[in-house]
């Protein structure tokens, strides 16, 4: 049950060409965690890991990601270094639930 990131992006037009701009249900899933809405659990992240392999372990689909990305408000870096402290989503119904 994947979600492309770009779903809810602003595209817009600039010199001819289509630009996405952010997504609007990353700022979602932020604010969402950060009021309680979306039940989430703390990570470090590990040498070696990356988000997509975080996405994988814990929803069984590493094309999302971007949720991981959004909940912990670090952009969409898929790799972040060592250290960085992550808000994981417990229920990827939950973040769905907010988004659509």
């Amino acid at each position: 049950m994947g979600l492309s990131r770009y779903a809810f992006s602003v595209r817009t037009k600039m010199g001819g060409r289509s630009i996405i701009g952010p997504s609007k249900a990353s700022v979602m899933v932020y604010r969402a965690v950060l009021a309680g809405t979306i039940d989430a659990q703390d990570h470090i992240l590990q040498e070696g890991e990356r988000l997509d392999q975080l996405a994988g372990l814990f929803y069984g689909d590493a094309s999302v990601w971007w949720i991981i990305a959004a909940a912990s408000g670090i952009g969409w870096a898929p790799q972040v270094p060592p250290g960085t402290y992550l808000r994981i989503p417990k229920s990827i119904d939950a973040v769905y639930s907010v988004i659509v």
